[in-house]
């Protein structure tokens, strides 16, 4: 296995959780769980982001962000990962086709908020990335009709799962998503910044 990168079987079923994490707080860490259980998942890995290309405003150092993060979630099968620096990508969909083509056989599933699923369409081959992998959406305080509504949603109606069925979406053939419901701390790491509560560890 290549350094830095997480160890993986065929056929297991991992979910990917990207984000600058800028910083990661106690919100991040209850999706993660969340998510482990609602979607069958045997790992959930943390693609701590050396940059989001939306985002003007440069984030702290990868390192800090890294070292924060992993205090804050501690769990045996979450891996905190600094992958897309090590690949050298910038953006979702290189970094997926990159980690798929390093682990023939393991099925992925992208995880997002529902805040991201309501501006997916900014992001690059949007429409690439639903083709790649399944994609499991959570709802977070106040986003749900704005993400339901969403042009994403909107164009891949038709392939979208229903929320009973979560457990399987990582195995369904993409394009496949499913939007579920789940217990939320209303936290961001927006309001953690702009209230001089992130401190470099």
């Amino acid at each position: 296995m290549w350094e830095g990168f997480p160890p993986a079987k065929p056929g297991m079923c991992i979910g990917l959780l990207g984000g600058s994490f800028d910083p990661a707080h106690e919100g991040h860490a209850l999706i993660t769980r969340e998510a482990l259980k609602r979607f069958g998942l045997d790992e959930v890995w943390w693609l701590v982001s050396p940059g989001n290309p939306l985002k003007t405003r440069g984030p702290a150092p990868l390192a800090d962000r890294m070292r924060h993060a992993r205090k804050v979630m501690q769990h045996p099968r979450v891996h905190v990962t600094d992958l897309e620096a090590r690949l050298g990508t910038r953006y979702t969909f290189q970094t997926l086709a990159e980690i798929m083509a390093r682990y023939p056989g393991v099925r992925f599933v992208w995880l997002m908020g529902a805040d991201n699923l309501a501006t997916f369409h900014k992001w690059e081959s949007w429409r690439s990335i639903m083709g790649l992998v399944p994609v499991a959406v959570m709802a977070r305080p106040g986003q749900r009709i704005s993400a339901r509504m969403s042009p994403a949603a909107q164009v891949f109606r038709r392939h979208k799962i229903k929320a009973r069925a979560a457990v399987s979406i990582g195995r369904a053939e993409p394009p496949a998503w499913v939007f579920v419901n789940v217990p939320m701390r209303d936290i961001s790491s927006t309001r953690i910044r702009e209230n001089g509560d992130w401190r470099v560890d």
